[in-house]
């Protein structure tokens, strides 16, 4: 590593924390910053999760300390996320991973069509039961555990959607359940990699600190400004996962 290293990486893993804390998706900005900083792939993604658990560990605050994350609803999420997580890592030895990017190809415009409606993101639809929330949320979370356990790229973006539109949570509560989810998968995932020496501490610790400033000023700048920010971040998120996807599936 030299100073361009960090020169690359931290102010991108900085702007990552912003976009991850109002909308999910910014790993689709850190990775590639330090696969672009040189660092070997493993290496990256080990290093990019310590950098990201630090960051949504403040975020994760910032939504509980606000009342944004109803806990009783959340744990039994957290425990059916890695568990899905936990499968979706034994299906992806078994799927060839370029079937699945073709499927996501299909799925992303159509996501995307859904967040410009006016009504995506939007909690009017009359809230559940208690109880049956918590099943919903907790199924969600199951089925989006599988997706990042098998690739991962735009789990929060997709889990916030699907809280809203199927739970009907409110957008808030909805930030705050991603939130919790994402920290115990990457935590989860951040112990595998730290285990086998794949983590570049000295970047990983600088990182951290821009990506938790990015997240902390997410997370003030989603409470003060809501839906009419969320939806173009969103869109950005889709668009750079589905140039993501063209790049690794065509060139």
């Amino acid at each position: 590593m030299d100073i361009w290293t960090f020169v690359i990486v931290c102010p991108l893993v900085g702007l990552a924390g912003f976009i991850d804390a109002i909308a999910g998706g910014g790993g689709l900005i850190s990775l590639p910053a330090y696969l672009i900083a040189g660092l070997p792939p493993h290496a990256a993604i080990g290093t990019n999760k310590f950098g990201s658990c630090c960051g949504t560990c403040v975020a994760t605050w910032q939504f509980a300390r606000r009342g944004f994350i109803r806990w009783r609803r959340v744990l039994p999420a957290v425990v059916l996320a890695l568990l899905g997580s936990w499968l979706g890592a034994r299906l992806a030895l078994l799927v060839a991973s370029d079937t699945f990017k073709i499927i996501m190809l299909i799925i992303l415009p159509l996501t995307g069509a859904y967040v410009l409606n006016k009504k995506a993101l939007q909690s009017d639809n009359p809230p559940y039961s208690n109880r049956l929330t918590i099943l919903i949320v907790a199924a969600l979370s199951f089925v989006i555990g599988i997706y990042d356990g098998f690739y991962g790229p735009g789990t929060g973006t997709f889990l916030m959607l699907l809280l809203t539109a199927v739970a009907h949570v409110s957008l808030n509560e909805a930030a705050g359940i991603t939130k919790v989810i994402n920290l115990s998968t990457n935590v989860a995932a951040l112990a595998v990699f730290l285990t086998h020496g794949v983590v570049w501490m000295p970047l990983a610790i600088a990182a951290a600190v821009f990506s938790i400033v990015g997240n902390y000023l997410g997370a003030r700048y989603f409470v003060s400004k809501g839906t009419g920010f969320v939806k173009p971040v969103i869109i950005v998120v889709l668009t750079l996962f589905f140039l993501k996807l063209c790049y690794e599936l065509f060139l």
